[in-house]
């Protein structure tokens, strides 16, 4: 017969007559990778503050300006930005940059997303 036991957020234990393995969760996995990038600390500082500052939220606003100008999906597009470079700014480990960071990037595709259904509408 085989149990599941969860011990720890992300590790899963499958019991199968007496043998034991570990299923590590994707989510583990990616900050387990976020630790691994400490000593690249700076490329993604750099990433986080000029790729996101300067291409992506302005890629993002001009989408946004393009198809209709709400300005309720600046504020957001904005506040995505502002949240990366804070983070980055408050010199923060990686563990902590790199999934804000791609958590930015989501809300700037949700924006863009959003620019686009209701120019269609």
């Amino acid at each position: 017969m085989r149990t599941v036991t969860h011990n720890n957020a992300g590790d899963f234990y499958y019991i199968d007559d007496h043998t034991h393995r570990s299923v590590t969760s994707i989510w583990k996995k990616f900050i387990t990778y976020a630790d691994n990038q400490q000593d690249k600390r700076l490329w993604w500082m750099t990433l986080g503050i000029l790729g996101h500052g300067t291409i992506f939220t302005i890629i993002t606003l001009g989408v946004v300006t393009l198809l209709g100008n709400v300005f309720a999906l600046y504020i957001i597009a904005c506040c995505a930005m502002v949240i990366s470079v804070v983070v980055n700014l408050a010199a923060l480990p990686t563990r902590y940059i790199i999934p804000i960071f791609f958590l930015s990037l989501l809300v700037d595709l949700g924006v863009i997303v959003t620019a686009v259904l209701l120019y269609i509408q």
